[in-house]
């Protein structure tokens, strides 16, 4: 999800940071006071911490901070239509 959505928002940088989870587990990470991942920020808000998130509700955080409208939603396949899923999702 983050390399489609640098192609799409071309000003803005993102960072990814990947991690065994045994780092995220520690004391010392805790002591950060960083969210409990997986955690996706934009700038300084926290948009999700320790589940998934739709990149839907991530391009629209991002879409805020640029101040630009807000992006119309991705159309649902027949299959996430059946069973309820959201299209595009972070585990």
């Amino acid at each position: 999800m983050m390399p489609r959505l640098g192609e799409k928002y071309k000003d803005i940088e993102i960072e990814v940071t990947s991690k065994p989870i045994a780092e995220y587990q520690c004391d010392e990470y805790f002591e950060l006071e960083l969210p409990v991942a997986p955690a996706v920020m934009v700038e300084e808000e926290i948009v999700v911490e320790g589940s998934d998130v739709s990149q839907d509700k991530v391009e629209s955080v991002i879409c805020r901070y640029c101040g630009l409208s807000k992006p119309e939603p991705e159309k649902k396949g027949i299959l996430g239509r059946l069973f309820g899923k959201q299209g595009g999702r972070i585990l």
